[in-house]
């Protein structure tokens, strides 16, 4: 699939939607943070191509198999295609933090994911999150770090430990007003 619009990366929880310490475990626990939703279609709508890249370590710990993890997907992309968006793709790693694998963030192993679908170059593309794992994945693949301040947003920035480049937003609402109006 070659994207001809520019491609924008979006971690999910805690960037589109609200985040739980105890997991979101089924599509009624999925509940999206005011304006993500909206934000996403008007991004598609102006020539970007939405893209999720989320741990879900859930599906790993057994808290939630794949057929669940897709219907939360789903209700996503319902959410996004009711009001005129379209999500490009969503790639996700449902590994646990000991398995060590190469897709779960800081890895940059979803990213590539993205970019070898798409037939992208990583560079300067915006990689939108709320945590360090997120920014520094961003980083490491040449990928702009763009922080949101929702989800664990406001604790990341608090650490300073962020890229020195990393731009930084209330919202997903705020970086798509941004981006559409640049």
């Amino acid at each position: 699939m070659r994207v001809r619009m520019k491609p924008i990366l979006l971690d999910r929880d805690g960037v589109i939607n609200f985040e739980s310490r105890h997991y979101i475990k089924s599509p009624d626990e999925w509940t999206p943070i005011p304006g993500s939703i909206e934000a996403i279609a008007a991004l598609s709508q102006a020539g970007y191509a939405p893209v999720v890249v989320t741990n879900q370590s859930g599906v790993g710990r057994g808290l939630y198999d794949i057929k669940t993890l897709d219907a939360i997907h789903e209700k996503m992309r319902q959410a996004v295609q009711a009001i005129g968006g379209t999500l490009s793709a969503i790639f996700f790693c449902p590994h646990t933090p000991d398995e060590f694998c190469l897709c779960r963030k800081p890895e940059p192993g979803l990213l590539y994911q993205a970019r070898d679908y798409l037939q992208i170059d990583l560079t300067n593309v915006w990689m939108v999150g709320d945590s360090l794992r997120d920014l520094q994945v961003a980083e490491r693949v040449g990928c702009q770090p763009v922080l949101v301040k929702t989800g664990d947003g406001m604790e990341t920035l608090q650490d300073n430990q962020c890229p020195k480049q990393t731009l930084v937003f209330d919202d997903l609402q705020a970086v798509a007003q941004y981006l559409i109006q640049s």
